[in-house]
């Protein structure tokens, strides 16, 4: 059965070449000439980070669900400014995977830079990718359990680089989607997709499964 509007391909789609444009220190922009299904030449334009790693895995989005005696569950995100966004967002912590690390080693390590927590990898999702008709970067969802009871994790203290500001903003688990809401009409913050996409699949899960959720207005 096809799809509406698709067309019979014939070729093999495939990048014939790529050409820099610019580059700067973490980020450069390519030309790229490509052979689209129908075999014509086309050029596209692509932004890269000059920071890969040989894992051909640019980083990692840590779920971190912060479990404690006596509380709800939280999951733990992120509020900083992103300059490309000119405001602040909400987002998973995440980072960049260094030289020879592990997506689990770099998810750890993010996590007490970013947030001061210490947690246990339960699980690392495969390889996908960000936003492909943009750039070929690519990220591997981590999930980690923080165990709020951990005199480690009493009083997390961030590890911060120089010129990160990064606030950290703990939302209950089963109310999560709500909570996201709240939190966006209070403050002028966009929410990144995985973040919110989660905080649907969650509602949809916990009320309505077989029924698409219904989003406030």
């Amino acid at each position: 059965m096809s799809n509406v509007g698709e067309q019979k391909a014939t070729t093999v789609p495939h990048v014939i070449k790529e050409e820099v444009i610019a580059a700067g220190k973490w980020v450069k922009l390519e030309k790229t000439t490509y052979v689209d299904p129908s075999g014509s030449t086309r050029i596209w334009e692509t932004a890269k980070r000059t920071t890969r790693a040989t894992s051909n895995c640019d980083g990692v989005g840590i779920f971190a669900l912060l479990k404690k005696t006596l509380h709800k569950d939280s999951v733990v995100l992120v509020k900083q400014f992103r300059p490309p966004m000119g405001c602040y967002t909400l987002e998973f912590p995440a980072g960049l995977i260094d030289e020879n690390e592990s997506a689990a080693a770099a998810a750890l390590r993010e996590l007490k830079e970013e947030t001061g927590y210490q947690g246990e990898v339960v699980a690392v999702a495969p390889v996908t990718c960000l936003d492909p008709g943009l750039s070929n970067c690519t990220t591997a969802i981590v999930m980690v359990n923080i165990n709020g009871d951990d005199p480690q994790n009493i009083h997390p203290t961030q590890q911060l680089g120089d010129g990160e500001f990064v606030d950290v903003v703990l939302l209950p688990l089963n109310d999560f989607q709500n909570k996201i809401d709240d939190f966006m009409k209070k403050e002028n913050i966009v929410v990144d997709s995985k973040v919110y996409i989660y905080a649907m699949g969650m509602a949809q899960a916990l009320s309505k499964p077989n029924e698409l959720p219904v989003l406030k207005q």
